[in-house]
């Protein structure tokens, strides 16, 4: 099978290092997908991309009972643990395969539900990606895309290294042919790719308590420092591993402060087919 091209002009920057799965394991579809969960109703079949560890998969696949939820990610070592998420949950309505969003191996009009949780900003070409979307979705169908937008990051006290931090990580994202800011862009992607009926949204992720601030900083700590996302930077020129541990100490530094605040805003797209 021919490779795809499109696929190719993107590296996932995170990897799926321990620091990077403590992140998605958290992720529910009450703090993920909170402006989909209205629209599931029993029965839908629902695909779910770039699903990870499977936690909002197997959330989704509890929401529409007497229905069927397929999560597909690029990375097949991430799915073992997809596949024993939703059998720790006793559910049989989820199943897992790899997949790549620019070429889905699905009909058209497979699915009622088609949905994107942080996936958009990683790959070569969105708009290409919303439009296979949109091709399994069924008529009258959803196609719901969620993305988080690192330049509207926001966060206090402001330690020097957290500004660091930000302005490297865009660059490396970009280098790897991603779009790190792409919340703010969901709509016109949406729009691009010849959707017409299009609910853009906000919400935000906060971690302020002393129990938050330890998990996002050290987290991202580690991430600096050890993920896949610190080799790219390395090897890719952007950065020495003695300013990935500045950086790394900058963010725990910021978790010690009792008055510590950080915002994550994400854009969101409900768009009917």
């Amino acid at each position: 099978m021919p490779k795809n091209p499109a696929q190719e002009t993107a590296v996932y920057t995170h990897g799926h290092h321990e620091s990077v799965l403590r992140s998605h394991t958290w992720r529910t579809a009450a703090n993920s997908a909170a402006y989909l969960i209205g629209e599931l109703k029993p029965g839908m079949r629902v695909l779910d991309i770039g699903c990870g560890p499977g936690t909002i998969t197997a959330d989704l696949a509890e929401l529409v009972p007497g229905g069927h939820v397929t999560g597909v990610d690029a990375a097949a070592d991430v799915l073992d643990q997809a596949r024993a998420t939703a059998a720790e949950r006793g559910l049989h309505n989820a199943e897992f395969a790899v997949a790549d969003v620019h070429a889905l191996d699905y009909p058209d009009g497979s699915f009622d539900v088609v949905h994107a949780h942080q996936v958009l900003q990683h790959v070569g070409d969105p708009v290409r990606a919303l439009r296979e979307m949109r091709r399994v979705a069924a008529p009258g169908g959803l196609v719901a895309v969620r993305e988080s937008d690192y330049a509207a990051m926001t966060w206090y006290p402001c330690p020097t290294g957290l500004d660091d931090w930000l302005e490297l990580y865009e660059r490396v994202a970009r280098a790897n042919g991603g779009e790190p800011d792409a919340g703010r862009r969901l709509k016109s992607w949406a729009l691009h790719a010849g959707f017409t009926d299009i609910t853009a949204t906000s919400t935000a992720w906060t971690f302020s308590t002393e129990e938050e601030r330890a998990w996002w900083s050290g987290l991202w700590a580690d991430r600096t420092t050890a993920s896949a996302y610190a080799g790219l930077a390395v090897d890719g020129g952007h950065a020495s591993a003695a300013q990935l541990a500045d950086i790394a100490e900058a963010w725990r530094e910021w978790g010690r402060q009792e008055d510590g605040w950080f915002s994550v805003l994400h854009g969101e797209v409900l768009c009917r087919v």
